[in-house]
């Protein structure tokens, strides 16, 4: 039940508070890194869909990876140009509660993903001969599906924990989007019950996720250092190194973030700040440059893209002048 008054609550948004009304100074640079996140991660999801070759477990999960960094980056978008665009800053209560629980939603789907693809790596180094046998379109598709319902479900019941809650007259959140730890900050009542079932609902997703990818990868460099021949040892990691990266982008600042809103009462403003924006906005940007960069198959097929419209132009304006 929501408390009384709540339907006309609205919250204050934070951009970089040194830079005072000036926030347009920094727009260009977000812009940018919005425009590569959604272009990049919208040409993979694009290539794959496309490509028949393509359409194999790790590359399925890779474009299930770039949906999710689609969706986080779509759901922080309208409130970080509005402010550092338009110096906008006010979000209604209800608005703040849709964007939370949608921006909780897509990170938890995309912990879920970079698991399933920790447990794709493993069964390929483990046991290549049985890979197809045993990650096959239908275990692909429970995998997926239980990705997407784990999101859905575990951040649902958050909004309305929220929302019951009377918010006092400081209503300055932190950030440039609404976090779940940041907005109960502001609340005018024990908020035991959230900070317990949020914690709760980050072992169940993160936490358990976390554990599962350092089992995956013990288990994994086991296996390679156990291959005799030094080409087919680094052609064994080298399958690995993107998917590092990606889990290492997106936990670092995530169990930072974490920290720091829990512990770090004491620290610089700034820190969260900057935790909170590298952790939302550089992993959508850098996983399809990295996976570009150092999968082959994707690669030849963006170079394959550029190539075929390069090349084809001419021919058309041929044939049209044929015709």
């Amino acid at each position: 039940m929501a408390a009384p008054g709540n339907k006309s609550v609205t919250f204050i948004l934070s951009g970089i508070p040194e830079l005072g009304n000036n926030q347009y100074i920094i727009a260009f640079p977000l812009c940018l890194l919005y425009v590569i996140a959604l272009l990049g991660n919208w040409t993979i999801l694009v290539i794959i869909k496309r490509e028949e070759s393509l359409h194999h477990p790790m590359y399925v999960l890779l474009a299930m990876l770039a949906m999710t960094d689609i969706g986080v980056s779509f759901t922080t978008l309208p409130t970080v140009l509005g402010i550092f665009v338009f110096n906008y800053r006010k979000i209604p209560l209800d608005s703040c509660l849709t964007q939370m629980y949608f921006l909780h939603t897509f990170a938890a789907m995309e912990s879920g993903v970079l698991v399933a693809m920790a447990v794709d790596r493993l069964v390929a180094i483990w046991d290549p001969l049985r890979y197809s046998s045993i990650l096959t379109n239908s275990v692909l598709n429970k995998i997926k599906l239980a990705i997407v319902l784990r999101g859905l479900c575990v951040v649902f019941p958050i909004p309305f924990l929220t929302r019951r809650f009377p918010f006092s007259k400081s209503r300055v959140l932190s950030h440039s989007y609404c976090l779940h730890q940041d907005v109960i900050r502001l609340a005018g009542a024990d908020t035991t019950i959230n900070s317990v079932y949020g914690l709760v609902a980050v072992l169940m997703t993160k936490g358990f996720d976390s554990m599962f990818i350092i089992i995956s990868y013990v288990m994994i460099l086991k296996a390679v250092l156990s291959i005799r021949a030094n080409e087919a040892q680094l052609k064994a990691f080298s399958t690995c190194i993107c998917h590092i990266c990606a889990v290492l982008l997106f936990y670092i600042p995530l169990i930072g973030l974490s920290v720091v809103h829990r512990f770090g009462k004491n620290t610089s403003h700034l820190l969260p700040i900057l935790m909170a924006d590298v952790y939302l906005l550089v992993p959508p940007m850098i996983n399809p440059i990295i996976y570009s960069m150092k999968t082959k198959q994707i690669r030849q097929k963006i170079i394959k893209v550029f190539t075929r419209n390069k090349i084809g132009t001419p021919d058309n304006n041929i044939a049209v002048l044929k015709v």
